[in-house]
């Protein structure tokens, strides 16, 4: 179980936001392999306040998929602050605080990981957020802006100051956020971050793709649990591989090119009940570059599936494909 303030979850992990993939459709097929808690993608504070976003039924949780989560940046407390207040009023039940993000546009706005640099900043946020809220309120971090004694430091103080101040869970993806993705993620820094602040729930985050991987580095560091972010890209088979291997089982047997052409085209049937005809076959190539991984004649197959130009010729190539004709 895992405790993030007063929501519980059935199993140590789940799935973080995804900007451009964490849609409805994603967090649905989570969902069915046995994920506990999903995320819509990253909101900017000041869009999710927007009448017009507000009123978009895809910007709404729906009904079967509670819990769900929401994750905002931002860098005024009182905007962060606001935008939760309305996120939770159509329907979202927690609220994660972006101080992670190290896309370049973001950086350059002083948003998410930009705010590493100023502790102080990150901890008035989150005070603001928390005190207009209910729901649990949780923090994404790195470790630090950069490398060097002073940013490990402000990561440290980040850390104790929200342990201090009661957060209900700290994500934390093991690199800097000017690494981006680079190198491997070091985990190591989690296991001394739970030794410091036992009380507070931690869950690691960073280069999460096989299961059993994934339960190693739970035990190694004693961290609370996990957030599956690229990993569920096209594979969330890992969310039922993952629940196997944390009960100490033997993983599922890896799904037929059958099991995994219907679970594709699951995705895909969701995928245009979310979108307009000709941009849905358009957006879900990108989440078939992933499934197409464990294809065994992958190069082929994508560049069938990367030619499609519509939804009549995408669904008979993965037809075609996964032996479904």
């Amino acid at each position: 179980m895992l405790k993030l303030g007063s929501l519980k979850l059935k199993y140590p992990f789940f799935q973080a936001p995804l900007s451009g993939y964490s849609d409805y459709a994603m967090r649905r097929m989570a969902i069915d392999f046995g994920c506990p808690l999903t995320f819509a993608g990253v909101m900017l504070a000041k869009i999710s306040l927007h009448p017009k976003v507000l009123r978009k039924k895809a910007f709404r949780p729906q009904e079967d998929e509670h819990p769900v989560g929401a994750q905002i940046l931002g860098t005024e407390p009182e905007m962060m602050a606001a935008a939760a207040k309305e996120l939770v009023n159509v329907g979202y039940d927690l609220i994660d605080l972006n101080f992670a993000c190290p896309a370049p546009k973001v950086l350059r706005r002083g948003r998410g990981g930009a705010l590493l640099k100023d502790p102080d900043a990150v901890i008035k946020i989150f005070r603001s957020v928390r005190d207009a809220v209910t729901c649990p309120v949780t923090m994404k971090v790195r470790y630090g802006y950069g490398s060097g004694d002073e940013n490990r430091d402000k990561f440290w103080k980040i850390c104790e100051m929200a342990s201090a101040e009661g957060v209900d869970c700290l994500g934390v993806h093991g690199r800097s956020v000017l690494e981006k993705y680079r190198g491997k993620a070091d985990w190591k820094v989690l296991g001394q971050l739970k030794k410091e602040f036992p009380q507070t729930t931690i869950v690691g985050s960073g280069d999460l793709f096989e299961a059993e991987d994934i339960v190693n580095k739970i035990k190694e560091t004693g961290v609370d649990g996990v957030i599956i972010a690229r990993g569920a890209i096209g594979n969330p088979w890992i969310f039922s591989d993952l629940k196997e291997a944390l009960a100490g089982r033997p993983l599922p047997a890896s799904p037929s090119l059958q099991q995994q052409g219907q679970t594709i085209l699951k995705h895909f049937e969701l995928i245009q009940e979310i979108y307009k005809p000709g941009k849905a076959a358009r957006y879900f190539r990108k989440f078939l570059v992933n499934y197409c991984k464990r294809h065994p004649e992958r190069k082929k197959a994508q560049a069938d599936f990367l030619a499609a130009k519509n939804e009549a010729e995408l669904l008979p190539a993965i037809k075609h494909w996964y032996g479904l004709n």
